[in-house]
């Protein structure tokens, strides 16, 4: 299988995880699924942690009958019986994550999984020896960016329970980095898009916006329409993960992964409107929401230049492709409901 991964054609370096030992926690969500898909496909030994209250179990269907792969259901924050899943791992990939939308509902359990649950896992990680963490962040722990383009030196100052949270899970993989020698890189990811992302409430405005076009109903945006973003494709966020992983030159770093386009919120509504051939569908402007940022101008300078990693640029034909595949992941949603309810 590994001989079909195009991420291995490009960076034959990612090959040295084959029969590595692997752990990825939020294995069962967006990225988290993905990111299995691609280490399943490597050859690595795979094991994923979720505790499903955002994953899907549907995620990783695909892969259940794959001998170099197994699903645990943990929380991140439980700090017991770990031996099983960290003992001899090789690569820890720490992805599980509190909905960014939930920490305004509940603040203190968004903080308990994003800065409680890295402090758990980083003292795992020193007790069983892991060779490698490579620690999912945000660009939400820069706030309101006041430079642009903004580097991985632009103040950290979080507007955002989700980006205060997130950025104290931070400081504890750097603590455990600089105090315990630890190997470590950080990942800020920003604005990632592509198939089996939640398309409810708490999902990303890509997903929200496909699925509301899909049932005829009307998309919000919050504020004008003319923050912007720097939509990043799932695969990029995939490679990023593995390259840190392989890389030496990534320990104790930090890096802003994203892809460095700049799309406005109402370019893109009216965009998926167009390709999705859906006319009748109404564009409806809300209030800004808490702790919006508005726009975002990202330097990636530092990751393409230390991991050799560069981003897919044909935006809207990688939208094309999110689009069919989130067709197709609907439809089987349908159909696994529909199993389900005759039970």
């Amino acid at each position: 299988m590994a001989s079909n991964s195009k991420i291995l054609k490009e960076h034959p370096e990612v090959g040295k995880l084959k029969g590595k030992k692997v752990v990825v926690t939020g294995g069962a969500g967006f990225i988290g699924s993905h990111l299995c898909e691609e280490l399943v496909n490597l050859g690595a030994d795979v094991t994923s942690i979720d505790d499903y209250s955002a994953g899907k179990e549907r995620n990783l269907e695909f892969l259940k009958e794959a001998k170099n792969f197994r699903a645990l259901k943990k929380d991140v924050t439980d700090q017991k019986d770990w031996e099983d899943i960290f003992g001899d791992a090789d690569v820890v990939f720490h992805n599980a994550a509190s909905k960014k939308n939930i920490c305004l509902i509940n603040p203190h359990r968004d903080l308990e999984v994003n800065a409680g649950g890295a402090l758990n896992l980083m003292q795992q990680a020193m007790k069983y020896k892991v060779k490698k963490f490579v620690h999912a962040s945000t660009g939400s722990v820069y706030g309101e960016p006041k430079v642009f383009p903004s580097n991985e030196e632009h103040p950290l100052v979080p507007v955002s329970y989700y980006g205060v949270s997130k950025l104290a899970g931070e400081k504890y993989v750097y603590a455990f980095h600089h105090l315990y020698g630890l190997n470590t890189t950080v990942l800020r990811y920003y604005h990632v898009y592509g198939t089996r992302q939640e398309s409810n409430e708490f999902g990303g405005v890509v997903s929200i916006f496909l699925r509301n076009i899909i049932e005829g109903k009307p998309l919000t945006i919050f504020g004008d329409g003319t923050q912007q973003r720097s939509f990043t494709w799932v695969k990029d966020i995939v490679k990023a993960n593995l390259l840190a992983a392989v890389t030496e030159r990534s320990n104790g770093e930090a890096y802003n992964c994203a892809s460095g386009i700049k799309v406005s919120i109402k370019e893109l509504a009216e965009n998926l409107v167009k390709m999705m051939k859906a006319p009748g569908v109404k564009i409806e402007y809300g209030d800004w929401l808490v702790g919006d940022v508005k726009y975002f101008d990202v330097d990636n300078s530092k990751i393409r230049d230390h991991l050799g990693l560069s981003f897919e640029k044909d935006f809207w034909g990688n939208m094309q492709k999110t689009i069919d595949e989130f067709l197709v992941y609907l439809e089987r949603e349908k159909k696994l409901a529909a199993k389900t309810s005759k039970k």
